[in-house]
């Protein structure tokens, strides 16, 4: 339930969302659960020598069966991946169905693993009551070979090369397909489909389209089977039996389609069984299949024309509705091919199209009011589509992850054993671990598994729009399940043994923030239980990290890749140990985001006041490790001369040497800080006793580190940094200097001064060498598919907006600087916050030229009306031009720019428009505010079909009127009493399928529309008069606060 001006406000898919989170109805059972890519992941590797990429290919998935997931093209799921929906299609040019998304595995990419297709996320709902997707698909042969063969000639130096690049979208032939499913209203397991396939071509042109419904092999591995196998059957001329063990009976209900060709005809399903079961004859060179129907079957019988490859008794474990859109030589130019099915527990014999699509209709409408309320400030249309298809990323992006440690390393009874030196290769320490979950994954496509760090940056923007999932998320990774018995949270699948920065605490508690804000609920037990177990967490990053408790941390990659020197996952070169400045800053950080959570659950119960303490002292000494070390022998981490802080490499004792390089890792340190209110402070005497007697007792380190303790900031708050006024000063000049870290489009990873003035570093005969590179890498470090030696990173960006709004909740208009540095134009560091957030919506928003720079001055995306509005969410961004790099579905912390759009969208200027003290919501304040709702539809309002032909007197032979054939109604043996009472309950049942919203219902929408108005308009008002009230409205999403919601 959303708060607006502290009312609840509440939407149709509010009320999902609440009956989901009480139980009553389990509307996430079914969702976008399937993955894009299975194969090539580790889990199916079993190999030898651990390559993944090489041991299933994709040419291999045709006919391999999967051992821990299945994938597909818009795959929807049950939430234990048992029973699979997707789609494939065929333009009778390809050489197979195009039944997965196609890729680079990471030898084949010039920048490692890469998706070679062209497909958008539009829209998702939290309950996924509403998704749609959309992919294009070339008429012309898909240039498989052309991609493989370009990029293998392509170096490090050179960019992608992708399906834009090709040419095959020349003339327009193409096919838009939208994919859309919908949930009844009053079902979360009435599943209705629809797919609209638009020519966007100058010719006729075929298209198949085959919706296909399988269960994933869960019987093939030799363990004894307590439940009946699952069954797909045909029971009718356009409709199969669906049974699982687990799931129950279904029914897979297909409609005839519009005719495409002259003669008008309906295209008529033909539905197809086989088995999903790996064809050895063709993988390996087998002599026979255990089953003669297998997983290829369906390839073999439409483009090969092999009859004999399904199965003539129409019963498999694996189907597909074969609709041939070929008739006169395909679909015209401009027109669609249309096909309608649903997945119900009911068998009605067919399907009534205008209900069906009224169903659909009434969800779209109900996505658009929630995402509405999510965020009602005026903005601008465009950013408003950036922000919708961002949250549809990262639902699209949830995916169910399967993983048995025991099982996969000793292999499954019913197969070969695998290779004996196998459990060596990875992850050999994680023997606990047992995964069967949805999960939010980094990429649905290039990472289709989760990595600890990006899933803490994943919840912000899930925790606006569906709290519970995000809430899950972070309690899963804390699960005995999943973190390790010594406390260590896994990283990802590659190396469960990895370090990712400890960013944990930190989106667990902004989480539990947003969610108050947002909702008016505050999860106490959620909160307590994760900071229960980061406990373990943090301990463990004590005691394996920072070896000699010096409070200085070592910590690997920490998530960025190249950025340093050397590779800081490996043994230096040197000799000696890094001491890294970016880990000794995350575990500051960490210590001040545990002191926060241990402050807000202090104020419920007391004990949390000791642990409060805990956090502060070890924060302080930390701190003080990062400016001076015992007994002044050894060198601060701090570069006085540079202003900067640097890694250094140690050989003990005085003995060491800073590496100067200006990167991300002389600015994380930023991130360690925290203001505290001064009602808080006084609300807990024990915490306050004991922070007074160290300042007291320690006045060694407490002169040294605690300036801001006798000195009391804005509203008397008191700030724990581990900068000082005159570092931050000093470092801030660097990060807001354009000829440095500062971009038209955000803060750079590396300084731009490194492009002129690299640093290298010979050793044993061997030059190690960082420059600014502002694009792709130019190694094959760490897969070689991310840079963070210049270009730009929506993640970190956030956090450093974060720390600009908590310096200036300390320091409020008396710090300002100048930003850009050289400019003349002083801001305070609220507004250095809100210039970098607009900054980086600029990297997606259309400028006055049109032009978005994410797509690097490409016409086809930028102007053509039917490419111009969807967007890709990068996983980087060039530091000079803002072109989208690296993964292209990267919706998890990409997927962070819909949080700032909440946040500063309505001030955001275009992009290349110059700052002025004027473009802060100016253009809004001359107009009076009004919202043009979307009413609920009426049936009147659609159309029959989505092509203009479409007869509806076939179905009146089918069944009665209303579209249901189970009473068929005879006028010679029902009365006029029976036959008005079946009209009226068929009546009924349409209203609470579709959802139409009730006189009472409207009246309550209409007085919920006046309220979110009132809010708009105040809040517009205080924007215009209050030039502080956007930072200083953060102060309750970001710190511990003495009053609840």
């Amino acid at each position: 339930m959303v708060l607006v001006a502290n009312q609840v406000v509440l939407s149709e898919e509010e009320r999902r969302l609440k009956e989901d989170r009480d139980r009553t109805r389990y509307w996430k059972k079914w969702g976008p659960y399937v993955a894009e890519r299975q194969w090539a992941t580790v889990r199916e590797d079993y190999s030898q020598d651990g390559d993944a990429w090489s041991h299933f290919t994709h040419d291999m998935a045709r006919q391999r069966t999967y051992r821990w997931g299945e994938d597909g093209i818009a795959g929807v799921s049950d939430t234990h991946g048992r029973m699979n929906i997707a789609f494939a299609f065929w333009n009778e040019k390809d050489d197979f169905l195009k039944e997965r998304l196609f890729g680079l595995s990471n030898p084949q990419g010039n920048h490692g693993e890469s998706i070679k297709e062209c497909h958008f996320h539009l829209d998702n709902t939290p309950t996924h009551s509403y998704m749609k997707l959309l992919y294009k698909y070339p008429q012309r042969k898909f240039p498989y070979e052309d991609l493989i063969k370009e990029n293998a000639r392509r170096g490090k130096l050179d960019r992608e090369y992708n399906m834009v690049d090709t040419g095959i979208f020349d003339d327009d032939r193409y096919w838009d397909i939208f994919i859309e499913m919908a949930k009844e209203a009053d079902d979360p397991e009435e599943l209705c489909f629809r797919v609209t396939a638009y020519n966007r071509g100058p010719e006729r042109a075929a298209l198949h389209i085959l919706p296909h419904v399988w269960f994933r092999n869960t019987w093939g591995w030799g363990y004894k089977q307590e439940d009946p196998k699952p069954s797909i059957r045909q029971v009718g001329d356009t409709t199969a039996q669906v049974k699982h063990p687990q799931l129950g009976q279904r029914y897979f209900q297909l409609s005839p389609s519009p005719g495409v060709g002259r003669t008008g005809n309906d295209v008529e399903p033909k539905l197809l069984f086989t088995e999903n079961e790996s064809n050895n004859v063709g993988l390996w060179g087998a002599t026979k299949n255990s089953t003669p129907y297998v997983k290829d079957a369906f390839h073999r019988y439409i483009v090969d024309e092999e009859d004999e490859a399904v199965n003539p008794q129409h019963v498999g474990t694996k189907s597909c509705a074969w609709y041939s859109f070929d008739e006169s030589g395909g679909v015209a130019p401009g027109e669609c091919a249309v096909v309608r099915f649903r997945i119900s527990k009911r068998y009605e014999g067919y399907l009534d199209e205008e209900l069906f699509d009224d169903i659909i209709e009434q969800r779209r409408v109900e996505a658009d009011e929630f995402y509405y309320r999510i965020s009602p400030l005026p903005m601008s249309d465009d950013l408003r589509n950036i922000q919708r298809q961002a949250f549809a990323g990262m639902l699209w992006c949830k995916q169910y992850y399967h993983f048995v440690w025991d099982q996969w390393a000793n292999g499954d009874p019913g197969m070969p054993p695998p290779p004996s030196g196998r459990k060596n290769i990875r992850n050999k320490h994680w023997k606990h671990m047992y995964l069967d979950d949805i999960l939010s994954m980094p990429d649905s496509w290039e990472y289709p598994f989760f990595a600890a760090w990006d899933s803490a940056f994943h919840c912000i923007p899930l925790a606006m729009i569906d709290p519970d999932f995000a809430k899950k998320q972070l309690d899963l990774f804390t699960r005995e399940w999943y973190m390790h018995p010594n406390g260590q949270l896994p990283a990802y699948e590659w190396n469960f043994g990895d370090v990712n920065p400890p960013v944990h605490a930190w989106s667990t508690f902004r989480t539990f923030k947003i969610e108050r804000k947002m909702y008016g609920r505050e999860d106490l037990d959620f909160l307590e239980r994760v900071f229960q177990k980061l406990l373990l967490n943090f301990t463990w990053w004590v005691n394996r990290k920072d070896f000699d408790g010096k409070n200085i941390f070592e910590g690997g990659f920490l998530g960025l890749d190249n950025i340093g020197l050397f590779n800081r996952s490996d043994p230096l070169p040197t000799g000696g140990v890094l001491e890294q400045a970016d880990s000794t800053g995350w575990m500051a950080f960490y210590c001040l985001c545990m002191l926060n959570i241990a402050l807000e659950l202090a104020k419920h119960r007391r004990i949390y006041e000791d642990i409060a303490s805990k956090f502060f002292e070890h924060f302080i000494l930390i701190s003080d490790a990062m400016q001076y070390r015992q007994g002044g022998e050894e060198k601060s981490l701090w570069n006085e001369e540079d202003g900067f802080y640097y890694d250094a490499i140690s050989w003990g004792g005085p003995w060491s040497h800073s590496m100067p390089v200006r990167s991300l890792v002389g600015l994380i340190p930023l991130f360690a800080t925290l203001t505290l209110e001064p009602e808080v402070i006084n609300k807990f005497p024990s915490f306050k006793r004991r922070m007074e007697w160290f300042i007291e007792n320690r006045h060694d380190v407490a002169e040294r580190n605690l300036a801001s303790m006798r000195r009391r900031g804005k509203d008397d708050r008191i700030l724990l940094s581990l900068v000082s006024e005159d570092r931050l000063r000093r470092i801030l000049q660097r990060m807001i200097d354009e000829g440095e870290f500062l971009s038209e489009y955000g803060i750079r990873s590396l300084s731009k001064y490194h492009q002129q003035h690299p640093y290298s570093m010979d050793v044993n005969g061997q030059r190690f060498q960082v420059s600014y590179i502002s694009g792709d890498s130019d190694s094959g470090l760490f897969g070689g598919n991310s840079n963070w030696r210049g270009p730009i990173w929506i993640a970190v960006n956030f956090l450093l907006i974060e720390s600009l709004q908590r310096f200036y909740m300390f320091y409020g208009n008396n710090l300002k600087v100048e930003c850009p540095t050289g400019s003349g134009d002083y801001m305070h560091l609220g507004h250095v916050a809100e210039e970098v957030q607009h900054r980086l919506q600029h990297l997606f928003a259309r400028g006055d030229d049109g032009r978005r720079a994410i797509y690097a001055g490409n016409e086809m995306l930028d102007f053509d009306p039917n490419w111009k509005d969807y967007l890709w969410f990068f996983e980087f961004f060039d530091g000079d031009t803002g072109r989208g790099l690296g993964a292209s579905h990267q919706c998890g912390w990409t997927g962070l720019i819909a949080k700032m759009i909440h946040d500063t969208g309505v001030s955001c200027r275009l992009p290349q428009t110059p700052r002025t003290p004027a473009t802060a919501a100016s253009h809004y304040f001359d107009e009076h505010f009004t919202r043009n709702e979307r009413q609920a539809i009426k049936p009147s309002q659609l159309r029959r079909s989505s092509t203009s032909g479409r007869s509806i007197g076939r179905m009146q032979t089918n069944g009665s009127e209303n579209g249901y054939n189970d009473h068929p109604l005879d006028d010679d043996d029902e009365d006029e009493d029976e036959r008005e009472g079946l009209e009226f309950r068929a009546k009924l049942k349409r209203i609470n399928s579709i959802g139409y919203p009730t006189g009472d219902d409207l009246e309550k929408k209409k007085e919920q529309d006046a309220k979110v108005a009132s809010y708009v308009s105040d809040q517009l008002h205080r924007m215009r008069v209050d030039d502080d009230f956007g930072p200083s409205g953060m102060h309750d999403e970001i710190e511990a606060q003495l009053d609840g919601t």
